[in-house]
């Protein structure tokens, strides 16, 4: 793996660990701590599925999906150019993706604080791994449409298109 990538991943999972240790310390599960009146607040929850609630008590499968989703990434890792942006990406992807899953091992469940209104919808309750994880997917669409996900040794690919 990039040397880089792994210390952008790294700089991301201990953040996020040290981030979610913090919160465990310091607030009980469900209290909520306003910061911004009306937009933004602490509210310690810990979820037990994905985004919005989906596969909620399914953790032994969302686990899985994870390793899964960990192994498709390292294998496509090194399709795309080596740039800045694309290291980036899959920093933030494998930082914050591991960052949940120890998590998932660790406590069964993922431990979020972040909680955002923004125009009178309260977004789901999120940490810094999922905020990596976002921004990772943001930077890669875009170097697909850039056409950055071919590199010399999968030209082939670029014929297809």
């Amino acid at each position: 793996m990039n040397k880089k990538i792994l210390l952008i991943s790294t700089i991301v999972l201990a953040l996020d660990q040290i981030s979610k240790a913090i919160i465990d310390i310091t607030m009980k599960t469900t209290q909520s701590i306003e910061i911004i009146k009306n937009f933004f607040a602490l509210t310690y929850y810990q979820n037990n599925g994905a985004g919005w609630g989906i596969f909620s008590g399914r953790v032994s499968l969302l686990i899985l999906l994870t390793f899964l989703v960990l192994i498709i990434l390292y294998r496509y890792m090194y399709s795309f150019k080596s740039n800045k942006r694309n290291i980036l990406a899959f920093g933030l992807l494998i930082g914050g993706i591991v960052g949940n899953l120890l998590d998932r091992l660790i406590f069964g469940f993922v431990r979020d604080f972040l909680d955002f209104t923004i125009f009178g919808y309260d977004f789901p309750i999120f940490n810094i791994s999922d905020m990596a994880i976002v921004v990772g997917i943001f930077l890669l669409i875009v170097a697909i449409f850039k056409g950055e996900e071919v590199n010399e040794r999968n030209k082939s690919r670029k014929k297809l298109s």
